[in-house]
């Protein structure tokens, strides 16, 4: 979903046939201004959001930015002023601030993990694990915070799951039956598929044909020995359960990549408010 066809879906969510507590309470005509208040540390995301979401209540909103998405930031800065019609800027409000505060509670969540892996080669990966119809906004998120996008779908990546393998009779069947659809509808996608132990990793690279191998669950010893198996064969993300205190042991390992769920779906949104000044 496109960022302008989200804000409109999420105003007329909010909206509907109008705010009625500005609307009989607020005159028409009278204008004003409000700051975008931070009010704990942490890093800065969904500027650009923002601005939309005021450009489509009310264009002849102004917007004057003091700060940049991926700007670390502290309680009592300010990131934005906003002029315009007092009822545009409470109609605009609400989405602005619950699209800033859950941004950049996930930027601010990825850089703290992307600092943990500091000195490695290895890259902060998310994953699917998003909110419906809020993926687009998640994932830039991810990337303002240091991170990288994995796969946006299922459409774009072939991710060759325990399920897929259990389903298709065996990780030999699922490479291959892959490798055969993909080329009879002309597709280059890139295949990475799961390994649960070190068995599984010794039969993905006997039958090749893959760009990565995700090693899911894996421990720190058997990490290292799966990374010494692959050497420079294919790609090796690092997945399942990995937290704050953990993934910098995984990315020690020699890991590629290290894909974390909790970039997403388990992130606290950042306390931001927005306030009328003189």
């Amino acid at each position: 979903m496109r960022t302008d066809e989200f804000i409109a879906l999420a105003l007329r969510e909010d909206l509907r046939d109008g705010d009625h507590t500005s609307l009989s309470c607020i005159p028409q005509n009278s204008v004003g201004k409000a700051k975008l208040l931070v009010k704990e540390p942490g890093i800065l995301a969904g500027m650009d959001m923002a601005k939309e979401v005021f450009k489509q209540v009310d264009d002849t909103l102004e917007m004057e930015e003091f700060l940049k998405d991926g700007q670390s930031i502290a309680p009592g800065d300010i990131a934005f002023h906003v002029y315009g019609r007092n009822q545009s800027i409470l109609q605009a409000e609400r989405l602005a601030l619950n699209i800033m505060q859950r941004m950049s509670g996930i930027a601010t969540t990825t850089s703290k993990y992307v600092h943990e892996c500091a000195g490695t080669q290895a890259k902060v990966l998310d994953t699917r694990k998003t909110t419906p119809n809020m993926r687009s906004i998640e994932k830039l998120a991810v990337a303002i915070g240091g991170g990288v996008n994995h796969r946006f779908g299922l459409y774009d990546m072939v991710m060759i799951k325990d399920n897929h393998i259990d389903f298709a009779g065996g990780i030999k069947n699922a490479i291959n039956s892959t490798v055969s659809y993909l080329k009879s509808k002309n597709l280059d996608l890139k295949i990475e598929v799961e390994a649960r132990g070190l068995d599984e990793v010794k039969e993905i690279l006997k039958i090749g044909n893959v760009h990565r191998i995700m090693l899911d669950n894996f421990n720190y010893e058997d990490t290292k020995k799966a990374v010494d198996l692959i050497g420079d064969e294919c790609e090796i993300e690092s997945s399942g359960g990995i937290t704050l205190e953990t993934i910098g042991g995984y990315a020690k390992c020699g890991v590629d990549y290290v894909s974390v769920g909790a970039l997403t779906h388990s992130v606290r949104s950042l306390d931001l408010s927005l306030k009328a000044f003189e």
